[in-house]
């Protein structure tokens, strides 16, 4: 049994032996690195930043009532095109208590004056008849019989529009009418019927009852952010793309930038505004949110390369690898321009014909047609080594 056993251990340390052996000669072995190339290209170079915002109408009106009452009647919603003047509810005057007590009082005391002053005209009337006073002294009283008539009518008519919210002498009924102030289309109906609604007042905006815009005049609405806002002005052209229409894209013109900035989630953004042109097929309605390019250079049909393949030395100099024979490389210096975050133009340094070396960090081969230096492969995956 003990013999047996020695077998096991002896067999089992020289299987150990052996597995050692064969790890130190797997690491000890050379691996070989096949790098993938690629070629520049010809390409449009496109520098652009990226502004979010929404597409809301240029102009757009808030109809308030002219004075404080309740909603009797809506002839209007949402969706429905306008012209100015057309009705769009009724109010129904609530008399306030105060008020109405105020202007009675001011028609007692101008019905009291208006009678003293019929007495004092009538009496001096009877005078002139008696040769007792000239008749520029009764002219006088005629003239005050006058105005105190004028201030009766205008008591009274202060009454009515206190009690109906309009005098009678203006041809108008106990209810006011609140009319459309321009043409377009009612985007908007905040009140109901029933609703409380409050003129507007140095205290008080009043109580909105619909909001009219003209949707055939859209802008777009959107921040860019301080880093960026620099690089744009008036007039440049924009793209914009509507987050509900995805087949679409909408041409802009960029109309207005912010001269401050304000906080927006904790980074200082600029408000622009850029008209859109529309498209007859196309409806477009308020509040898309949207996103809009904004081209801040370009050039076309440059010689270009993938930004992932270039090489920066200590001094900042920007070089790439050009495969001499395969999988020979030597640095080559270049000089660059535009780039777009992805592909950047070569001024000088390389063409069209040769190969560069994708590095370890840029991923596969993206552009132009590249090969490994085994066989002439198609590119693949990041080199192995």
């Amino acid at each position: 049994m003990k013999r047996i056993f020695s077998w096991f251990l002896g067999l089992f340390v020289l299987a150990l032996i052996a597995m050692a052996f064969m790890y130190l000669y797997k690491k000890s072995k050379t691996q070989v690195t096949v790098w993938q190339t690629e070629s520049a290209e010809v390409a449009d170079i496109t520098k652009k930043t990226v502004a979010t915002g929404s597409i809301v109408p240029r102009q757009s009106v808030d109809v308030k009532p002219k004075v404080t009452g309740v909603i009797s009647e809506l002839y209007v919603a949402p969706g429905k095109v306008v012209k100015k003047d057309e009705q769009l509810a009724k109010i129904q005057i609530i008399p306030d208590a105060q008020g109405v007590n105020s202007a009675a009082s001011q028609v007692s005391t101008a019905r009291i004056s208006l009678d003293n002053a019929k007495r004092e005209l009538d009496r001096e009337e009877g005078l002139f008849k008696q040769g007792v006073v000239a008749e520029s002294e009764l002219y006088k009283f005629r003239t005050d019989y006058e105005l105190q008539k004028q201030q009766l009518e205008l008591a009274g008519s202060n009454l009515q529009i206190v009690r109906e919210g309009a005098s009678r002498s203006n041809g108008k009924g106990s209810t006011l009418i609140v009319s459309a102030t321009v043409d377009g289309t009612v985007i908007d109906v905040p009140i109901k019927v029933g609703y409380s609604v409050i003129q507007a007042n140095s205290f008080n905006p009043g109580t909105t009852v619909a909001t009219i815009a003209n949707m055939d005049d859209m802008i777009f609405d959107g921040h860019v952010d301080e880093a960026e806002v620099a690089k744009i002005k008036e007039g440049m052209p924009l793209v914009i793309k509507v987050g509900a229409i995805d087949k679409d894209k909408f041409d802009g013109k960029l109309e207005y930038i912010a001269p401050q900035g304000k906080e927006i989630d904790g980074a200082i953004q600029f408000e622009i505004k850029a008209a859109v042109a529309q498209k007859k097929d196309v409806y477009i309605r308020a509040g898309y949110s949207a996103n809009a390019d904004i081209v801040l250079d370009e050039k076309k049909q440059v010689l270009s390369v993938r930004e992932a393949v270039v090489q920066y030395d200590d001094k900042k100099q920007p070089y790439v690898e050009i495969e001499t024979t395969p999988q020979v490389f030597v640095r080559k210096d270049i000089k660059v321009g535009l780039s777009d975050g992805i592909k950047i133009e070569v001024l000088s340094g390389v063409d069209k014909a040769d190969k560069i070396k994708i590095p370890d960090n840029a991923g596969p081969a993206g552009m132009g047609s590249g090969s490994g230096a085994a066989g002439g492969k198609p590119p693949g995956p990041p080199p192995k080594k």
